[in-house]
């Protein structure tokens, strides 16, 4: 038996006079070096790779001489030439000469591309330096000014219904402002997560043109004033039902405002699960709805826990929908269902507007009280909710290992009855007619 190699065709060999391969064995002939592009008569430099990331020394001595230039050139410009003055003009004039003196500092070592990146660096650094600032501002001068009323056990424990303008800060206290919070909140996200969750599912899971017209309508609701909502309750659920003034009506208020927060940035993070995934799980056999539980959900959990925060935020802080639809009172209220009912936003604003500089301070304490318990709110829900996909806690493992455990054993004995040949007494009969 002969066995003949194909030849190639004509078209695939190589031209005449072209290189012809090396035969085995052979060390391989030299390659072809095609003459470099002379520009000019002049062969151009190689260019080297740029690292945009590195930060050197250079750079760090650009930035402090641009900095102290700029504050030179503002204060010359302030004090000695033009009559300016003001704290906030003179900072905006020395960030922006700041700015322009680091491009051309930059510019004297490096070419264009790394001239912009290194001015968008330092521009977005610095923008966050400043946000971080204001938040720090914030929290700082929240707590120096309830510095008085934060130490008093009383102040966790009483209600102001006792305290009147001229008590000292030994009497009275925002227990009333603390369970209204939690009740309202509590209610609120017992209505929210799952309804925004089902709609975020829904928009995802179902296209279509009723899931477009539902996303436009929560985009549009995203950016509702406060004030919109509270009356929204009260002409529905306090005129027209005929119910009171409760908490029950501000957590509702509440809701209106938290639900579109939670659909948008639920919807946003479901349609990030990779669709890989939904595949997998379709050619499994699973149906949509299990697919959506056992797969998109549990991987976007994450994301899922931050849209909850990002809600939470938006109601937390409300202060004209509880004030329309709940009211203010001095006493403790524990039943959201009847009787108006005061949360930590609306006690610090009613307190700050006394001129005593008791309830003032009652005021700011109030509000660092609030500031704290969105802190821990936050940490329980990263806590519960912040875990990646496939990560389990040691409850869920020792589930999983016992039921593993149980399958093996099932398995195992229903191997060791398929294994048995039957008796002979209770082999089958088969009865002809």
């Amino acid at each position: 038996m002969t066995v003949t190699t194909p030849q190639s065709p004509p078209s695939d060999q190589e031209p005449q006079g072209g290189p012809s391969p090396s035969a085995p064995g052979q060390p391989p002939g030299p390659g072809t070096i095609l003459p470099g592009r002379r520009t000019g008569g002049r062969t151009p430099l190689s260019e080297s790779r740029r690292n945009l990331s590195t930060l050197r020394a250079t750079d760090v001595y650009a930035m402090l001489g641009a900095g102290a230039a700029s504050l030179a050139l503002t204060w010359l410009m302030f004090d000695r030439l033009l009559p300016f003055n003001g704290a906030l003009g003179f900072v905006v004039i020395a960030y922006a000469l700041f700015t322009g003196l680091y491009a051309l500092v930059v510019s004297f070592d490096e070419d264009g591309p790394a001239v912009r990146d290194r001015v968008a660096a330092a521009v977005i650094q610095s923008l966050g330096v400043v946000m971080l600032a204001a938040l720090a501002f914030v929290v700082v001068y929240t707590l120096w000014e309830g510095r008085e009323a934060l130490p008093h056990l009383n102040f966790y424990t009483e209600s102001m219904a006792a305290a009147g303008p001229l008590e000292p800060l030994g009497v009275g206290g925002i227990l009333h402002a603390i369970v209204g919070t939690l009740w309202q909140i509590g209610i609120a996200l017992v209505i929210c997560i799952p309804a925004g969750l089902v709609c975020a599912v829904f928009l995802n899971e179902i296209p279509g043109r009723f899931s477009w017209f539902v996303r436009t309508i929560v985009e549009a609701m995203t950016a509702l004033p406060s004030i919109v909502a509270g009356l929204f309750i009260y002409a529905t659920f306090i005129l027209a039902l005929g119910f009171d003034r409760s908490g029950l009506a501000a957590a509702l208020a509440i809701s209106v405002m938290m639900l579109p927060i939670i659909i948008r940035a639920a919807d946003v993070v479901i349609r990030l699960v990779p669709g890989t995934l939904r595949e997998a799980s379709y050619a499994l056999g699973t149906s949509r709805w299990r697919t959506v539980w056992h797969v998109v959900l549990p991987t976007s959990r994450s994301g899922l826990t931050t849209a909850v925060i990002l809600g939470t935020a938006r109601g937390v802080g409300e202060t004209s929908p509880v004030l329309l639809t709940a009211g203010y009172t001095a006493e403790l209220n524990t039943n959201p269902l009847q009787d108006p009912m005061v949360s930590l936003p609306l006690a610090a604003f009613e307190l700050v507007k006394s001129p005593e500089a008791s309830y003032i301070a009652r005021g700011f304490g109030t509000a660092a009280v609030l500031l704290v318990l969105v802190l821990i709110l936050f940490v329980l829900a990263r806590f519960f909710g912040g875990r990646g996909p496939g990560r389990l806690t040691r409850r869920q493992e020792h589930r999983r290992v016992r039921a593993s455990r149980r399958d093996a054993r099932r398995f195992a004995s229903y191997a060791h009855t398929t294994s048995v040949p039957p008796s002979a007494g209770n082999a089958p009969t088969r009865s002809t007619p």
